[in-house]
């Protein structure tokens, strides 16, 4: 069953060629996360001077986010008939963040309290490197709403390319898409080039995963040789929670949300696996951006709303690190021993609540939004964040993995309340078999009018 007219599924194609095993990118990534993880252990000088690689490639992928949200977005909205439907897919996506985002900051303070995983370590305050910490508390003090929501706002017209800001990028693209739009059929050779350069950038995209195994090796071999298996052993409850309570949220509560969407969880994590990989090799959700957003126009979600979603979603969408807040925040408070009342407690999620959105896009995110949190509470102690700092990096890649999935998840999930949802192209994508995606040229002719008679008979075939 179709629900939308604009979005309509193609007719199932051959069957591609068996890839072998080790031409598959997956597998090209999982072993490059066994070989880094090896050489970092066995290595460790080594494996730190092989940080560049992972940061090289991460740099690359980063290059290319801004183009591909600008292309994605600007063409998406400028072929919209209706453009109050824009309005319709923020609002309904704010809705679904609000509503998880807290969900999960609360989880993580329930598993907190029942779990207790720094309860018994009795660390005297006085004993904590407050200097280890100084620079993400200073960067958490400087984080104001005012100050967050003149940052959306790009300096020039392209100087949100540039800048690396994701919500800059996606305010100019939406306000283009929403000009072109205004001013057609005199913009149709814009958009028309838009389109062209579109189906260039992804190509570019396809180039640099081709590098993914390398980046992976390199992220891998630095974290393991730079802070060693060894250092999980003395915080193993804290880290043993953590993965735990992300595991639950996201084939339980996400789980069941997929279910009431008409899809599986476990499929969609089939379907993303190598993105996935992607994301535990480097700690980036980042790095797999530009792949999540064809993946899911290819299993049916409509381009302006997975133009729309996937990118504010990294900014607001933050399930993985909200979980981790909470749950950071109470181990820090038990292992100093204090106990928080339910009150202080409940300052914390709101307070979390805000810090989480006014960090959006800050170096150490993670950190930055708990340093302000714990700042709510005078009688816990910023500097006890020092006591989590070496193992951050190893949790890193599991709020990475969470957030990635909760925006896949969200994507779906708004398409569908917004009727912008292919349901035979998502069961196709679910069953292994994804569709290839529509042709632009017929993408662009179906979008514009009147057709040619030619055009008309293709388009007349793909319903």
């Amino acid at each position: 069953m179709m629900a939308d007219a604009s979005a309509r599924p193609l007719p199932p194609h051959a069957p591609a060629r068996r890839v072998p095993i080790h031409r598959r990118l997956y597998a090209q990534v999982v072993a490059a996360i066994v070989v880094g993880a090896l050489v970092g252990h066995l290595f460790p000088d080594f494996g730190t001077t092989l940080k560049p690689l992972g940061d090289g490639f991460i740099a690359l992928v980063k290059m290319i986010i801004a183009p591909v949200i600008f292309l994605t977005v600007a063409t998406g909205i400028a072929g919209m008939k209706d453009m109050s439907s824009v309005g319709s897919v923020a609002g309904k996506a704010f809705v679904y963040f609000l509503f998880f985002s807290t969900l999960a900051l609360i989880l993580g303070l329930i598993v907190a309290n029942v779990v207790q995983p720094g309860a018994g370590l009795g660390i005297d305050p006085a004993t904590l490197d407050a200097d280890a910490v100084s620079s993400y508390t200073q960067t958490a003090e400087e984080q104001t709403l005012s100050g967050f929501l003149l940052a959306i706002i790009p300096t020039t017209l392209f100087s949100a390319v540039t800048s690396g800001s994701i919500l800059q990028v996606l305010l100019v693209a939406i306000l283009s898409g929403i000009a072109i739009a205004a001013t057609r059929p005199k913009s149709d050779l814009v958009l028309d080039v838009l389109a062209s350069f579109s189906e260039v950038i992804f190509k570019l995209v396809h180039m640099l995963m081709k590098l993914a195994p390398i980046g992976a090796f390199g992220a891998i071999a630095f974290t393991i040789g730079e802070f060693g298996i060894g250092s999980l052993a003395n915080l193993a409850a804290l880290i043993a929670t953590f993965y735990l309570t992300s595991l639950l949220f996201v084939f339980v509560v996400l789980g069941i949300v997929a279910r009431l969407a008409g899809f599986s969880i476990f499929a969609l994590v089939k379907y993303l696996r190598e993105e996935l990989l992607l994301v535990l090799g480097t700690s980036s959700s980042e790095a797999a951006l530009p792949t999540l957003m064809e993946k899911m126009e290819i299993a049916g979600c409509r381009k302006t709303v997975v133009g729309l979603v996937v990118p504010t979603g990294y900014s607001f969408n933050l399930d993985g690190t909200n979980i981790y807040m909470t749950l950071a925040a109470l181990f820090i408070a038990q292992a100093v021993g204090i106990d928080l009342s339910l009150g202080e407690q409940l300052a914390l999620v709101l307070v979390a609540m805000f810090s989480s959105k006014g960090a959006a896009g800050v170096t150490g995110a993670g950190f930055v939004i708990l340093a302000a949190t714990l700042s709510v509470v005078p009688s816990v102690p910023v500097a006890g964040m020092a006591l989590i700092l070496g193992i951050d990096r190893f949790m890193s890649e599991c709020r990475a993995l969470t957030n990635f999935i909760g925006n896949a998840v969200a994507t779906i999930v708004v398409a569908r309340w917004e009727k912008a949802l292919d349901t035979d192209r998502l069961a196709a994508a679910m069953a292994g078999a994804p569709l290839a995606l529509p042709s632009e040229d017929i993408e662009r002719h179906e979008r514009s009018g009147p057709h040619s008679e030619a055009v008309t008979e293709q388009l007349e075939e793909r319903a």
